[in-house]
């Protein structure tokens, strides 16, 4: 097994952010410390990482948190920014699916599966995630085609989102957008090169995952049906 992989398992962070971690050398194999993320571990190895033993988990847990604005998402900070870590308790050992920026709220999930990390965070796997957009004004048929199609968004990507929904009130609109890509900050940039004025952004699905009930700032453990539900995503 890769050792990036390895700490996934353990469920320091996900494989591309254990790689940054392996290459600050935070973590030792048989008492050297090791750079290449790359290097092929076993459970005979004795492993540590910040100068703690680590071991596979072998038990599973997801959790769901109503990221509060303003936090980072990412296990550790260099500027001892807020972090979505200080959200759930020390001694749960979970890493976040993915990242919401730090202006966007709602719905981000957490968990010590490094499988089901993998799987959820892939861009081949085209998983949806929904969002709901405060935004000023309405947006017109032709603005809403061209995000379907999709549209340049700068540093040679491509944006695309489907609208569910939008419902005006006074002078701004909710709009649900659909996304399968995860591009960073796609949907700020894309109603940027639209034009369009983006108060606030807020995920509210994750795949199958639903967030309601539950405050900001706040989290919980996926029910066994919500669990259940992920685990046919998978097998799909």
């Amino acid at each position: 097994m890769r050792l990036n992989k390895y700490l996934s398992k353990c469920g320091i962070a996900s494989r591309r952010e254990s790689d940054e971690l392996i290459q600050r050398g935070t973590t030792t194999v048989n008492g050297k410390m090791v750079l290449d993320p790359a290097l092929s571990v076993s459970d005979a190895d004795v492993i540590k990482y910040d100068g703690k033993t680590i071991k596979p988990i072998n038990y599973r847990l997801v959790l769901m948190l109503n990221k509060p604005k303003n936090v980072i998402t990412t296990v550790k900070d260099t500027h001892n920014r807020r972090t979505v870590m200080e959200y759930v308790p020390s001694n749960v050992r979970v890493v976040p699916v993915g990242r919401l920026d730090k202006d966007t709220t709602g719905l981000l999930l957490l968990t010590n599966d490094g499988d089901l990390l993998q799987f959820l965070s892939h861009p081949k796997n085209r998983i949806p995630r929904e969002y709901v957009a405060e935004i000023t004004g309405i947006m017109t048929p032709i603005q809403i085609a061209k995000l379907k199609k999709g549209i340049y968004i700068g540093d040679g990507e491509y944006g695309r989102a489907e609208i569910v929904s939008q419902k005006k009130n006074k002078g701004r609109s909710d709009v649900i957008l659909r996304l399968r890509q995860g591009k960073k900050r796609e949907i700020r940039r894309m109603y940027y090169h639209l034009g369009i004025k983006l108060h606030q952004l807020k995920r509210i699905k994750f795949g199958p995952i639903t967030m309601k009930n539950i405050k900001i700032g706040e989290f919980r453990a996926l029910t066994e049906e919500e669990l259940s539900d992920l685990d046919k995503l998978m097998k799909k």
